[in-house]
């Protein structure tokens, strides 16, 4: 038997199997893992800081330490399931780009170093890197024509 499906039939068949969607509660866990994984920056920048090294110094090696959180717990396959749970809160912070370099590099470790890791490591984040660096530079090119 050859049933036909009109528009309202159809949109009706997709509401009642498409799961629903809990936006309060996908937002409390964005916002409470997010909010967590910025304390932990947090707490590295003023350690370091009181190291007594300099601003610059302290940015970046908060940067670099937060960037190898989120490759390491990727590596042991923690930051996948944190990315799950907590949906946007797991990717805005720095720790998600390092996932987005890291995983890919993970799944096609198989094909080898250099065919695998190598040339599937930016597969996501590579996008990510093109259009942020051509928006610094653009907003340089701005800034230095408005000073």
């Amino acid at each position: 038997m050859d049933k036909r499906f009109t528009k309202a039939d159809y949109r009706k068949y997709v509401e009642a199997k498409a799961p629903k969607t809990r936006v309060a509660s996908n937002a409390a866990r964005a916002f409470v893992v997010g909010g967590l994984i910025c304390m932990v920056g947090q707490f590295l920048f003023i350690f370091f800081k009181q190291k007594g090294l300099d601003t610059d110094s302290v940015s970046a090696l908060t940067a670099l330490v937060m960037v190898f959180l989120g490759a390491f717990l990727t590596g042991l396959n923690i930051y996948d399931d944190l990315g799950r749970f907590a949906g946007a809160g797991s990717i805005v912070p720095i720790t998600g780009f390092a996932n987005s370099v890291v995983s890919p590099a993970m799944e096609f470790k198989s094909e080898g170093y250099v065919m695998g890791v190598g040339a599937k490591m930016f597969n996501i984040a590579g996008p990510v890197l093109v259009y942020g660096i051509s928006a610094s530079v653009i907003a340089g090119i701005i800034y230095y024509l408005l000073k």
